[in-house]
């Protein structure tokens, strides 16, 4: 204690001292919820003291575990460590078996059966089975759950258990998002006897899945802790560890302040990490640092007009805007190797897209075109289009509007920039579209979705928050929605991009675009971001082989390598 007290006086007369103060109060509560007996805290040390366990620090935390309460993609990333889903993506985006080893649909769209694995545990070691797909389901679509999600089920009219193994959906007419949401976190399969032990507190107090992980307990704001699920069995996810995580707990914390988390990187008290973009080059530079970007995210970000008033009711001023535009230019300035410029309305990984489509009917940077338009609309230089760009903070967005700006203003545009929190935009997105009269309003907006029907949320009448809408475009979305099969979909999903591009009702911006780069402590090994941003810890080890090996052959990691063997065999 006297070397430690002698440290402290030392730090105290530091002209910085409130700062380290900051520093050291929570890398203490980092070593206190990780039983560390000791103030060193170098990355090996704390991998000799606690090889099983990983800590990882967000900016914020989640708002509920339970799937059917949340849309928050900070509880998406728990949810998606506890419960599993019917199916899921493989890295390419594509459909695989999960919990359900096969499945089908007839002819007309509009029945799925299901096959289930046999012998699947959840966390309080029941039999998961067709019982428990049909309750997951009927939960959701309640209208009593209140689930925000409720619409991405389908039209739903059954859910019939055939056997303990095989179950039924009906839906009223096809509805073709339905295979690939069942392979979303959102999706995800609750064991019924959650319901009944925590009643109204499940999602908060605790919770029970079948996932490669399950609840120990929640401080909210704090931190969550979770440990290896012994009984695992990994049935599709895109992970080579088929059995129970090699970490044997997965501690999740609230460290809100950016400086204090990459110091918890740089100590070892922290493992994993969400850096803010304008750190990346940096953290690059540090051999001690691992820097994760993740592919096929889903996302996409781009802007969208307020047409229910002049200018943008005009399809010659979206065009102005659209062509008065360089986004490679921007993201290549503001974003660097980051993200890439977007061409087409969705990112690749939803659909296979037709890039020659898309450049076919995507407007290209013409200043010359982006003027004689604004002229024919009946502004010039002593009467220059003035219009709001908004958008919301974070991930470099302000500076790509700066970006923007500045090349808008070539053409004779002048561009007054807004951010704002992300709830603000919205509800102010809502009060422009809502509005008769007043000036140009262009947002720049981002959507991460599993399926292009993230168009038909958007677009179909009455339009997202009241945006732009049309007949004919009802009708498109509406039949690449009931499409019975992907070819039918993929066509007219064709025929949606084409009627977004040349109408210019939205302008395809860049991908990915928020909470994609994750940076841990260079002894982490094996970590992976799956397809939809899903960070998975099925596969992580530490590089210290001595202790991981000590991990492996722990008498409870044995028996659960034999129990997952015999289970295999």
């Amino acid at each position: 204690m006297s070397s430690q007290n002698n440290l402290i006086q030392k730090f105290t007369n530091h002209k910085n001292w409130p700062l380290i103060l900051i520093i050291l109060t929570i890398a203490s509560i980092a070593i206190a919820c990780n039983n560390i007996k000791t103030s060193t805290t170098t990355p090996e040390t704390l991998t000799a003291l606690e090889p099983d366990t990983l800590v990882w620090a967000r900016y914020k935390d989640s708002d509920t575990l339970d799937p059917h309460k949340t849309t928050s993609p900070l509880s998406r990333q728990i949810i998606d460590q506890i419960y599993d889903t019917l199916l899921t993506f493989d890295d390419q985006g594509k459909i695989q078996p999960n919990l359900a080893k096969e499945w089908s649909v007839n002819e007309n769209g509009q029945e799925y059966t299901f096959k289930l694995n046999k012998n699947i545990k959840c966390h309080d070691g029941k039999t998961f089975n067709a019982n428990a797909v049909k309750f997951t389901i009927d939960r959701a679509i309640d209208p009593e759950t209140g689930n925000n999600t409720k619409d991405s089920w389908g039209p739903i009219e059954t859910v019939e258990v055939i056997d303990d193994l095989t179950v039924k959906v009906k839906m009223t007419e096809a509805f073709s998002p339905f295979p690939r949401f069942l392979a979303d976190p959102y999706s995800s399969m609750i064991c019924p006897s959650a319901i009944k032990t925590y009643n109204n507190k499940f999602g908060i107090d605790g919770v029970i899945g079948t996932g490669p992980f399950q609840f120990v307990e929640w401080t909210q704001g704090e931190q969550l802790i979770l440990k290896a699920n012994p009984n695992y069995k990994n049935y599709g996810r895109p992970v080579e560890n088929s059995g129970t995580p090699y970490i044997k707990k997965l501690v999740i914390k609230t460290i809100p302040e950016v400086e204090a988390r990459l110091a918890g990187i740089n100590s070892g008290e922290i493992h994993l990490t969400e850096p803010p973009i304008t750190e990346i080059s940096n953290l690059k530079q540090d051999s001690n640092l691992k820097i994760y970007t993740a592919e096929n995210t889903g996302q996409i970000v781009f802007l969208e007009f307020v047409t229910s008033r002049s200018p943008f009711n005009k399809k010659k001023a979206r065009q102005a805007i659209a062509y008065g535009i360089d986004t490679k230019k921007a993201t290549e300035e503001v974003l660097a190797s980051l993200a890439k410029p977007s061409e087409c309305p969705i990112a690749n990984v939803m659909f296979p897209n037709d890039g020659k489509l898309c450049s076919e009917f995507s407007l290209k940077p013409d200043s010359a075109k982006a003027k004689t338009l604004l002229k024919e609309l009946g502004y010039s230089k002593d009467n220059p289009l003035e219009i709001t760009l908004l958008t919301w903070k974070g991930g470099n967005r302000e500076k790509i509007l700066e970006n923007l700006q500045a090349q808008l203003e070539v053409v004779g545009i002048k561009a007054n920039l807004e951010t704002m929190d992300i709830g603000s935009l919205n509800a102010r997105i809502k009060q422009e579209n809502s509005q008769a009269e007043g000036n140009g309003v262009i947002d720049m907006m981002g959507w991460s979705w599993y399926d292009p029907d993230f168009l038909y949320k958007l677009w179909h009448s009455p339009g997202w928050m009241g945006g732009y809408h049309s007949d004919e475009l009802d009708k498109l979305l509406t039949e690449m929605r009931t499409a019975t099969n992907s070819k039918q979909q993929q066509k007219k999903l064709v025929e949606v991009q084409k009627y977004l591009l040349n109408n210019v009702v939205m302008v395809p911006l860049y991908s990915p675009g928020w909470m994609w780069n994750y940076v841990s402590s260079s002894n982490l090994e094996n970590f992976k971001i799956a397809a939809f941003n899903r960070p998975q810890f099925n596969d992580i080890k530490f590089s210290n082989k001595a202790d991981q090996k000590a991990i492996e052959s722990s008498p409870q990691t044995s028996e659960e390598n034999k129990t997952n063997k015999q289970q295999e065999n």
